[in-house]
């Protein structure tokens, strides 16, 4: 599936998102990920640092030190306003819509919000995202560890860092940060698809195909999740269980023929299973 910020896989790292999209077959050397997010139109701005990012930026303070809670943070259950898990996945569906002028006008009105207060976590996740959707990975980065110090109980924000991690090859950390998001939204089927992929890059298939399984669980059409969990299947050599879901995500996605072929045979491995 493809990640939006939510696009996942180079294709499903494409569908997560900051949304979630389809998967294209991958090799031992071509694994899932991706990743895309949403903004209003409007002509950009040059993006002006926070104190917090330009710090991260010269060295002087690593983005690991900044994702330390502050002492400001608010923590325990999520917010009483945070999105549904249909509200979430409806919002980062749009958010795929949009072009890279609405994500550089999201930009630039992060960066006016946060030269008045460098603190305002909002709007440092509106910058996080827009820099992640205008594929600036690295420059997302900072902007994500300073929010979490702030919002420690905010799915989304959980979600949309683990994405961009994802993009970053940070498999453990993007595992870790859909945990967050799954703390504070049990039924979010893309979180569960998104840890799935982050343990697929890390070899770890059959803990995959158990975060599939929530997934389809939530959603038993979810042809990504589905198309995944066979792919993970094959890899451990469980190939009717594979078969059985690449055919029917190749029913639901005419896309995962491609990964049908590829894994349906019982001769392709990614790479022997870690035990």
């Amino acid at each position: 599936m493809k990640f939006a910020f939510s696009h996942w896989a180079p294709a499903a790292l494409a569908a997560l998102t900051l949304a979630t999209g389809c998967a294209t077959a991958t090799t031992e050397n071509e694994r899932p990920t991706s990743t895309t997010m949403a903004a209003p139109t409007a002509p950009a701005t040059p993006p002006a640092e926070t104190a917090a990012a330009a710090a991260a930026a010269d060295g002087s303070v690593s983005v690991a030190s900044l994702d330390a809670p502050a002492p400001e943070a608010t923590d325990a259950a999520a917010a009483p306003d945070t999105p549904s898990a249909a509200e979430a996945s409806a919002a980062r569906a749009a958010e795929k819509k949009m072009t890279a002028a609405d994500y550089k006008y999201q930009l630039a009105r992060a960066n006016v919000v946060l030269r008045q207060n460098p603190k305002n976590s909002r709007a440092l996740l509106e910058r996080a995202k827009a820099n992640s959707n205008l594929k600036n990975y690295k420059d997302a980065a900072p902007d994500y560890a300073a929010a979490l110090r702030l919002q420690r109980n905010n799915p989304d924000l959980y979600y949309n860092k683990a994405v961009n991690e994802l993009m970053l090859k940070q498999y453990k950390a993007a595992a870790t940060d859909f945990s967050g998001a799954l703390k504070y939204r049990t039924d979010d089927k893309e979180a569960f698809f998104g840890r799935g992929v982050a343990k697929m890059q890390m070899y770890q298939y059959k803990p995959a195909v158990a975060d599939f399984t929530r997934a389809i669980a939530l959603d038993s059409l979810y042809a990504d999740a589905i198309e995944y969990r066979g792919i993970s299947y094959a890899s451990f050599d469980r190939m009717k269980e594979a078969r059985i879901d690449l055919h029917k995500a190749a029913r639901l996605n005419p896309e995962a023929e491609k990964s049908l072929r590829r894994y349906g045979k019982g001769n392709t491995l990614l790479r022997p299973a870690q035990r």
